[in-house]
């Protein structure tokens, strides 16, 4: 028996306007190299000056997830070239990180788990290449885009303590939310905000030795973290079996094929690391700690524990509604005019979460607001439109952004709680359907069903669905 062992290596690209050494542009999707500069093409006699704010991202990210922050530190130089780093070098954060000795909490099985964060620091992003071939290790050319070149980027390790892919993605999924909630990052893993790699060994069930490691490059998104984390498992495991020797290598993950492929050899990186001589040094003093430690704000995990001892939530709503940042303020500005937390839970859950992920929107994209949805559910307590008519009225709050009285106006929605209106129609009902009638006295009670499916449908589900079952069963006892 075998058992894998995981380090994440997660980059997050900071959310700032200009990049981290000049005034470029940060903006996704612009066209190729508009957004460069003598400094991002690596142009001889530059001079990148750091963005203040990209340390102090850093620094509320290392206090969220539990880190030391490091009070006086350097930029180092890390050599090696690839096409998109005109440079020929790297500037990151090598011998003094940002960040040390943090930790994400998860969920496995009856508890939690904690899974080490051992260091965050600051780097520069590389440039993109648009690669011409089905896979990078097939491609038979590549073009170069520098826009992302010198994009901030904080990189956070986590210490060898993930044991299965399900584990590492509950970490990242932790760990996007923590970063959502402090604002650092949009952590749009599709457009490359968030991006990990993964470093994989396996060694025999209860050794302590550490086996050789191979790590899986750029992957950016849940599934592929998952699939490629489940394939280099299995392959390594094959390998031992056989008698053969892991080699540490860098590899890529093939999102057709779902496999994992070998790109560089990585037995001895030498990257010639030392203190970039153009780069101040970082030194936090007490007041500028301080000036941050008052920016963290309340976090998913205390969120989590307010929804259910203050509210009464069950920790599955809690777990869900915290999840995400805009949901949760969509809840919670919600509750500040409709005070029922659990039915409006479910209608989150349910309905909003449902129309959400069918029309890929945020809740901030949303055209229902927190007080039409309000609106909505006091309409359904007050016994103006059924529970099932509520559900189309909400459709086409959605689709539309009208407000909820004013599609209950126009489509005639409005529940019949009128006992005389009801009684004729319940009289109709009744004498139309004498077996049902004579099924229901000799104690059939899906004939009472019958009928009352027969009644909404006269009334087009407008029908008080309480009223009408008490004067039913008040007209069938007669």
């Amino acid at each position: 028996m075998y058992e894998a062992v995981i380090g994440l290596e997660v980059h997050v690209e900071l959310k700032t306007e200009s990049k981290i050494f000049c005034g470029c542009s940060t903006q996704f999707g612009a066209e190729a190299n508009s957004q460069v500069c003598p400094i991002c093409l690596g142009m001889p006699g530059i001079l990148p000056r750091l963005n203040k704010q990209v340390v102090e991202h850093a620094m509320l990210a290392c206090l969220s997830l539990s880190c030391d922050v490091t009070r006086y530190g350097r930029l180092d130089r890390k050599n090696y070239y690839y096409a998109d780093m005109p440079k020929g070098y790297q500037v990151s954060q090598v011998h003094s990180p940002i960040g040390l000795n943090g930790h994400v909490e998860i969920d496995v099985g009856n508890g939690t788990k904690k899974i080490g964060i051992r260091q965050i620091h600051i780097e520069e992003d590389a440039g993109k290449l648009v690669h011409e071939g089905e896979t990078i290790s097939v491609a038979q050319g590549s073009l170069v885009d520098l826009n992302r070149a010198g994009t901030p980027l904080i990189e956070i390790v986590t210490d060898p303590d993930i044991r299965t892919p399900e584990e590492a993605v509950a970490y990242v999924d932790n760990l996007k939310a923590v970063l959502q909630y402090i604002g650092v990052s949009d952590c749009k893993m599709e457009e490359g905000s968030l991006r990990c790699d993964g470093n994989i060994s396996v060694r025999p069930k209860g050794s302590t030795e550490f086996g050789s490691k191979t790590e899986i490059k750029n992957l950016n998104s849940f599934k592929s973290l998952q699939k490629s984390l489940e394939y280099e498992i299995n392959r390594q495991i094959k390998v031992l079996q056989k008698g053969e020797k892991v080699v540490q290598e860098t590899r890529t993950w093939d999102e057709n094929k779902e496999i994992t492929l070998s790109l560089r050899n990585k037995e001895n990186p030498d990257y010639r690391v030392f203190a970039d001589p153009e780069q101040v040094y970082i030194e936090v003093d007490d007041a500028w700690l301080e000036a941050v430690k008052a920016k963290v704000p309340e976090l998913p995990k205390e969120k989590k524990q307010r929804f259910i001892e203050e509210l009464g939530l069950p920790v599955y709503d809690a777990d869900i509604l915290t999840k995400d940042k805009e949901l949760a303020g969509f809840f919670e500005e919600t509750l500040n005019d409709y005070q029922d937390a659990k039915k409006l839970s479910n209608w989150i859950m349910a309905e909003f979460m449902k129309l959400l992920n069918a029309g890929q929107v945020t809740p901030a994209q949303s055209s229902v607001k927190p007080k039409a949805l309000a609106a909505l559910l006091e309409s359904i307590d007050k016994g103006e439109i059924s529970n099932k008519i509520a559900k189309s009225v909400f459709e086409e709050m959605f689709a539309t952004g009208k407000q909820p009285q004013e599609i209950i106006k126009e489509k005639g929605y409005v529940q019949i709680s009128d006992q005389g209106q009801l009684q004729a129609v319940i009289e109709k009902i009744v004498a139309d359907n004498p077996q049902s009638v004579e099924d229901y006295h000799n104690g059939k009670e899906k004939a009472l069903g019958f009928l009352v499916g027969q009644i909404m449908k006269e009334t087009k589900g407008q029908a008080n669905p309480q009223l009408l079952n008490t004067l039913i069963k008040e007209h069938l006892a007669k």
